[in-house]
């Protein structure tokens, strides 16, 4: 018995000793091993004109119908590529999309979407800040879908501005009513909103799908998330270019996701560039589906907040990478990790490394306290690596760090990071070994001075 033991011990401590622990993979080598798994779809060589459909672009005329047209006929066709020329082409209701769907729009083409709220019912699955609910149809929609792309020089306009927006005026019975709904486990089915209530639509939703590419067109006046990944995986953006500038008009937000690329962004939004999210309260935490395996990269951040992780967070979020970014004009805050006792979940194995920033208030702030509430599911946030960060300018503080008495914020590393000037160096409370490698905030102190 005692030889069967000593030998099985033997084979495990054998087998350990073949494999790499993942604790001691560099940050080069996990961000190879997660690129590995993000690879863009395969566009279909099955072209449609969409003007071959009845679409015209001409500002006036309802191309819905010819939308619904081409892709019931990539539907039946196994996939194609709608080509939509040069035009303005009107869609009084949501693009619903299909499985090995690209929509290309080619340069001087543009999307402008209707306002009528009607359009877009019947109600469809969705989510909102968190909470799975039945509401207005997202503009472009993606459910459960392979292999769906949106690329070209063109724009897709949410045309939101003076109609959807402004519900946002209106929204907290609503808003309330999600929020109750989540935390009473109300069944889905009973969570209808959609008419006689006032929660905004998004423009762009990948909910549980697989394999997709958003590449190279302009987003604009959007109604509320300009793209919301939800539920899925495999998910590649790139050169996409943003001019969204209305109430919640965030560039990217991941949520529940996995193995998501968002590189060479153009970011110019009103709200924060990219936010990951996993889920509110109490239905995140029984959703248990982590967002993670992110990478950012080579991107100019310009508006509310570059990268963003929470509020809403309550799955946890780890496997984030920010590399080799810059920004494009003005941010509030450049990197921002925010939760409150209300949510749980963690924030782990976060990497931020070659970023620069301008002037912003706050260039790096992590906080365990959103808007001072919360209480009985603290966040565990943990093990965030920044390294390379520059900053011309903080108006209010370098590096902020508030955790949790009950639960601190802990294992914080910054290595090479310089910020030219700011109002308020660093402020540290409830945290724990926050190591500094490399660390100039302010004017550099070099030889100390003596006495003449």
């Amino acid at each position: 018995m005692k030889r069967s033991l000593f030998l099985l011990l033997v084979l495990v401590y054998c087998s350990s000793c073949n494999r790499t622990p993942e604790k001691l993979l560099s940050r080069e080598e996990k961000l190879e091993n997660v690129l590995k798994n993000i690879v863009p779809p395969k566009i279909s060589e099955n072209i449609l004109l969409i003007t071959d459909f009845g679409a015209i672009g001409d500002s006036l005329t309802d191309s819905k119908p010819a939308f619904d047209k081409a892709i019931q006929a990539c539907k039946e066709q196994k996939g194609g590529k709608i080509v939509v020329p040069a035009g303005i082409y009107i869609l009084n209701g949501p693009i619903h999309l299909t499985n090995n769907l690209c929509i290309e729009l080619q340069k001087g083409s543009k999307l402008v979407f209707g306002t009528n709220p009607a359009d877009y019912l019947p109600a469809v699955l969705t989510s909102w800040e968190g909470t799975f609910l039945y509401n207005y149809s997202p503009f472009i929609y993606g459910y459960q879908l392979e292999n769906v792309a949106i690329t070209g020089d063109g724009v897709i306009d949410g045309n939101a501005r003076d109609s959807f927006s402004k519900w946002a005026e209106n929204q907290k019975e609503s808003q309330l009513l999600s929020r109750k709904m989540n935390k009473e486990n109300t069944p889905l089915k009973d969570r209808i909103f959609g008419k006689g209530h006032f929660l905004r639509p998004h423009l762009i939703q990948f909910f549980e799908c697989k394999n997709v590419l958003i590449e190279g067109v302009t987003i604009k006046n959007s109604p509320f998330w300009c793209v919301h990944i939800l539920k899925s995986e495999n998910v590649t953006a790139r050169k996409v270019k943003f001019d969204a500038f209305n109430r919640n008009n965030d560039g990217f937000d991941p949520e529940y996701s996995k193995n998501v690329l968002i590189e060479d962004i153009d970011f110019n939004n009103a709200d924060d560039n990219v936010a990951i999210k996993a889920g509110r309260d109490h239905e995140g935490r029984r959703t248990a589906i982590t967002s993670e395996n992110i990478v950012i990269r080579n991107c100019r951040f310009k508006g509310l907040h570059g990268v963003v992780i929470g509020s809403e967070m309550s799955a946890g979020v780890q496997n984030v990478f920010v590399e080799n970014c810059t920004f494009g004009g003005y941010c509030k805050r450049g990197i921002y990790l925010k939760s409150n006792p209300d949510r749980g979940g963690f924030i782990r194995d976060i990497y931020v490394n070659n970023v620069t920033f301008g002037e912003v208030e706050d260039c790096f702030f992590i906080t365990s306290y959103y808007h001072g509430e919360g209480e009985g599911f603290e966040t565990d946030i943990s093990n965030v690596f920044v390294d390379n960060v520059k900053c011309r300018k903080a108006t209010n503080a370098g590096v902020v760090i508030q955790g949790y008495p009950s639960k601190k914020v802990r294992d914080i590393h910054f290595s090479n990071v310089t910020i030219d000037s700011a109002a308020t160096g660093v402020s540290l409370s409830n945290a724990d070994n926050i190591v500094f490698n490399d660390v100039i905030i302010g004017k550099e102190v070099k030889v100390p001075s003596h006495a003449k």
